[in-house]
């Protein structure tokens, strides 16, 4: 099938849902049709081509795709089916694109997708053409001057007005709310909704400088933000954790995770919720502290929202460009962004990881002002309440601590 010709355009969703996938397929097709171009959704992402199944697809057309790019979700679904799972899945990926005449394809997904188009498009040497679009609500594709991955926003605004529900709550019970966001390895996500909607305290895996982190150091960050917070006489709060803290706590400390079909820890089998509620409550006990104890996981409720405008008119802009890129003449193999209200594109060979190999990882940046300002709005001990003797016997009267046992104490956490 090498010498099939391949003049059809692809579009192919993979990874986990976000906001915005339907307005990059409307604005995409319909600029390719208007081009004079087929266009094919390939359905559920690698799932059914990477079994050598070609029945599994869309024609796209106006007709289908022109009103779609205000919805969540999207209409040609979504898998973490990695083509590179084994030889076969890969060499079945390949025959599938041939037999479906696609010479250029517009990838969705994030950074394990954008991988696997820069191995795809390394694969056919120059006669597929691939534009990978950045989507995750993570936000943690290493885009240049901070620019957003489409999704994020949506998530960040979603997540925020479900987190004042939250913290309403959480005032009105007299509980203290322990919430786990989505954000793989990064903390994004997390940071953006507790800095919108005001947590008292959120944890991410870009606040400590040590490789593996263990969870009783974690536990007493939570610790002595409940306590901090009791002293100013409000024994409630909401505390938000980035799920890729995961990827930071000493395993020892987790148990056995499985992985998904990217060869990723499967987040979502781990009840860190559970975890730190049960863990946290028997430290709390053991100082004489009483606190009433809720988690949640957040993280379905944001992926297949219906998308706030900023991201209806990013992916609106993201589509066209990426067929421009096709068509242009010059195209190749790349991330396809819109910067300034112009096209750019990064070649994936800029945008790899070479002490890994994988694709660059964009993480918090603490060297911020951004950074800054959300660490000065959180309720959590810092250096000076521990070393200043008022403040210290304050905070050690919550506790049935001396000054000196909670001093020693928590003294951990600035290690």
């Amino acid at each position: 099938m090498a010498n099939r010709k391949m003049d059809n355009m692809g579009i192919i969703a993979a990874g986990g849902p976000a906001p915005g996938i339907n307005g990059v397929i409307s604005s995409a097709t319909i600029e390719a049709r208007n081009r004079g171009k087929k266009v094919i959704g390939i359905l559920d992402g690698f799932k059914w081509i990477s079994r050598g199944d070609t029945s599994k697809v869309l024609d796209l057309d106006i007709h289908n795709t022109s009103r779609i790019h205000t919805a969540g979700g999207s209409i040609i679904g979504v898998s973490r089916q990695s083509p590179l799972a084994t030889e076969e899945t890969f060499k079945n990926t390949v025959s599938s694109i041939e037999e479906l005449g696609i010479g250029n394809l517009i990838t969705i997904g994030g950074d394990g997708t954008m991988f696997l188009a820069k191995t795809l498009h390394e694969h056919f040497g120059g006669r597929l053409k691939i534009a990978h679009l950045p989507k995750t609500i993570d936000n943690n594709i290493a885009l240049p001057d901070y620019i957003s991955t489409f999704g994020f926003e949506t998530a960040r605004d979603v997540g925020a007005k479900i987190m004042n529900n939250i913290m309403e709550e959480a005032r009105t019970t007299g509980r203290w709310f322990l919430v786990i966001t989505m954000g793989r390895r990064t903390g994004h996500l997390a940071l953006g909704i507790g800095q919108s909607a005001g947590a008292t305290i959120t944890i991410i895996p870009e606040d400590f400088e040590e490789e593996r982190v263990p969870l009783e150091k974690v536990i007493a960050i939570l610790e002595g933000s409940i306590i901090k917070r009791m002293s100013m006489g409000r024994e409630y709060g909401v505390a938000i954790l980035a799920e890729g803290m995961l990827d930071k706590i000493d395993p020892v400390d987790l148990g056995l995770m499985d992985k998904d079909g990217m060869g990723r820890i499967r987040y979502v089998d781990v009840n860190f919720g559970q975890l730190l509620k049960s863990t946290l409550s028997e430290k709390l006990s053991e100082k004489g502290v009483e606190a009433e104890l809720v988690h949640k996981r957040l993280g379905y409720e944001l992926r297949s929202a219906n998308p706030i405008p900023f991201d209806v008119d990013y992916t609106r802009k993201l589509g066209y460009c990426a067929v421009k890129y096709l068509l242009g003449g010059e195209a190749d193999g790349a991330l396809v962004y819109v910067r300034t209200g112009k096209i750019q594109a990064i070649p994936f060979q800029e945008l790899i990881d070479k002490k890994t190999n994988s694709i660059k990882v964009r993480y918090m940046d603490k060297n911020t002002e951004a950074y800054e300002v959300s660490q000065k709005y959180m309720i959590k001990l810092n250096r000076d309440d521990i070393k200043t003797p008022a403040a210290l016997k304050k905070l050690s009267k919550q506790t049935n601590l001396s000054s000196s046992e909670f001093r020693e104490y928590f003294s951990k956490i600035f290690r």
